[in-house]
């Protein structure tokens, strides 16, 4: 039956044919759940509508609506493709083999990151046929509602982390559909990066979706993000119905499922410049704690337990914060007292300003008497990395193999040769290098220009992700243990 015509697949909804491209068979833009259009529109998920006949299944869907990323000038631009219609799908990429025996092969379902406000798991940046080729295992990647039409909180008509509720929605499709792919339902491992990895912990330890996870691939999630308390998310979601002349109360729903998307992102645009500040990287809307998909923050449920038993790997890139630094003249200008003054509204408003500038002076001075030579926004973008990303990827390593977890750490710490605005390994850096996908990156300050050596470090960073979604442990990689920096793993 595999062919020209592609591989024809039952899910519970219709059949779809796939396209046969080498040794794998794609299948893109499926539907995991209905448009969120009209009613549906900051509505929780809903089951999509079956089909008759055969639904090609070669070309990603659309985008979920979206403003340009934050990182464009990082990873490259992007051509807008959204569409809220028909947004909500997955993609699947299943070796040849899989589809024509039977043994059922372990499954990777990725999450893109994106700040939760940008990013799509079509996009040709994350097309997971090499990945699906060289580990011998399925991939999957989805769509999620991002920025206001995904974080917005407002309960009382349904907006409630609907993002992280897509999520889910697509863990239960994988685990009704994968196995017609040639995947096994009971060998699923969660990964993603950035806000993906901080979905893909939350999916991890939250009891309605936990039993659907098995091991946790987690890249530089932004662990110094506390999840937004909901009394702080319903000021921004007033400030947010202000900007758009929606009154609140029983009729908000109504008003706002009768906009033009257009008039919704534009909103968003505008909240998000009232509230920027120099060197915050939160975004305007984003999970909120309790509320559906994010019952608590990860270090309560690692606490309880929630991981255990669990295989984990999580890493990061050595200069996450150059991503969201180097294009800034605000940071790049920065004295030292200036630096110290950002450094201090980072460390939270909670604590007595006296205090907080004080505790804010010794972490700065520390930091600038290990690098001599630097800049104060060179000193600060250290601070920030290890603030945001580090330091918590460490608490968790820690604790997980504290708990006789397996557990396994790298560093991403390839630059590019030629490197003018001096990101180093910058957050991102390492996706082309997962997904083998340094085509697509065209004019990507944190590529580069790749040649024969990125591409033998691709297949070395690849396989060692594919042998931990394959087997739970990555040859030549000793496992973590607590305190333990010389386990790391360093690439490139």
């Amino acid at each position: 039956m595999v062919g020209v015509e592609g591989r024809l697949v039952a899910t519970s909804r219709g059949r779809v044919r796939g396209a046969v491209g080498g040794d794998v068979v794609s299948f893109r833009g499926i539907p995991y759940a209905a448009s969120p259009i009209g009613a549906l529109r900051f509505a929780p998920p809903r089951r999509p509508a079956g089909w008759s006949g055969v639904r090609e299944a070669a070309q990603a869907g659309p985008a979920v609506p979206q403003a340009a990323s934050r990182l464009e000038l990082v990873m490259g631009r992007r051509s807008p493709d959204w569409n809220e219609d028909g947004c909500l799908t997955v993609n699947v990429w299943s070796p040849l083999r899989a589809l024509e025996d039977e043994t059922p092969r372990p499954v990777l379902v990725w999450f893109h990151g994106g700040g939760f406000s940008s990013g799509s798991g079509g996009w040709d940046w994350y097309d997971g046929a090499r990945l699906a080729a060289l580990g011998d295992m399925v991939v999957v990647t989805a769509n999620y509602r991002l920025g206001a039409l995904g974080y917005l909180y407002l309960p009382e008509i349904g907006a409630e982390n609907l993002g992280s509720q897509d999520q889910g929605a697509v863990l239960r499709w994988v685990r009704e559909n994968i196995a017609a792919f040639g995947g096994d339902p009971r060998a699923v491992t969660v990964g993603g990066q950035s806000a993906g990895a901080y979905s893909a912990l939350a999916l991890a330890v939250d009891p309605r979706t936990a039993g659907l996870v098995d091991r946790v691939v987690l890249q530089s999630g932004p662990w110094g993000l506390q999840p937004q308390a909901p009394d702080k998310a319903a000021e921004i979601t007033e400030a947010y119905l202000r900007l758009l002349d929606v009154p609140t109360g029983a009729d908000a729903g109504r008003a706002l499922r009768a906009l033009p998307v257009e008039r919704l992102l534009d909103a968003s645009g505008r909240l998000g410049a009232q509230l920027a500040r120099p060197g915050d990287a939160t975004p305007p809307m984003y999970p909120v704690l309790g509320g559906a998909g994010l019952p608590t923050d990860w270090q309560r449920a690692l606490a309880d337990g929630a991981l255990e038993g669990k295989p984990l790997l999580l890493g990061t890139t050595r200069d996450e914060m150059t991503a969201f630094f180097a294009f800034d003249p605000r940071i790049r200008s920065l004295t030292a007292t200036g630096a110290q003054d950002v450094l201090s509204h980072m460390l939270g408003a909670q604590s007595a300003q006296t205090a907080q500038s004080a505790q804010a002076g010794e972490v700065y001075q520390r930091y600038a008497a290990r690098l001599p030579e630097a800049t104060p926004a060179q000193v600060l973008t250290d601070v920030a990395t290890d603030a945001l990303f580090r330091e918590g990827a460490l608490k968790m390593a820690d604790h997980h193999a504290a708990g006789k977890n397996a557990t396994y750490v790298y560093r991403f710490d390839r630059r590019p040769a030629e490197d003018e605005h001096a990101l180093g390994a910058t957050h991102c850096c390492e996706l082309p290098f997962l997904f083998r996908t340094f085509d697509s990156y065209r004019d990507s300050p944190m590529l580069g220009r790749p040649g024969d050596g990125e591409r033998a470090l691709g297949r070395t960073f690849a396989t060692a992700i594919a042998e931990f979604v394959t087997t739970g442990s990555p040859s030549d990689w000793q496992p973590y243990a607590p305190a333990a920096p010389a386990r790391v793993r360093h690439f490139g």
